[in-house]
């Protein structure tokens, strides 16, 4: 009981994903200035980019720490930041923005449901009801 009392300790598990002090490398990233080739030496390759525009790159920033023992492992956000910068053609940083934890927003989704309109006493139901146990049906011998 001593042993597993000492091993455990005060400190939270934090989960670290993306990079890191993205606030602090925003501050470092000039326009006009900065090329792709100083931003890759900078921070790193990016996390992601745009599938519609080649030179639009995304950097993704998240810490996710668990909040208590009582809590049984559930985790909260703590950071969470993405760096947006875009090129232009010859590869020179255009704009740059960060967005962090108070540009989030929850998502409400419409809980309504979409009608159909074809039914089964429809005509066009029973045409195709009788077609489709016709093709169904056994074949005789």
């Amino acid at each position: 009981m001593i042993f597993i009392i000492t091993n455990c300790t005060g400190n939270k598990v934090t989960n670290y994903h993306g990079s890191k002090s993205l606030d602090l490398k925003f501050s470092l990233i000039k326009i006009n200035e900065t090329n792709k080739n100083d931003l890759i030496k900078l921070i790193g390759p990016p996390s992601t980019k745009s599938d519609f525009n080649e030179n639009k790159w995304f950097y993704i920033e998240r810490l996710k720490v668990n909040q208590s023992l009582f809590k049984l492992g559930k985790q909260k956000i703590k950071i969470n930041n993405v760096l947006i910068v875009e090129f232009n053609k010859i590869g020179i940083l255009e704009e740059k923005r960060l967005l962090n934890m108070d540009d989030m927003q929850d998502v409400k989704y419409i809980k309504a449901t979409t009608e159909k309109e074809f039914t089964k006493n429809n005509i066009i139901y029973g045409i195709f009801s009788t077609l489709r146990e016709k093709i169904n049906a056994p074949l005789r011998n």
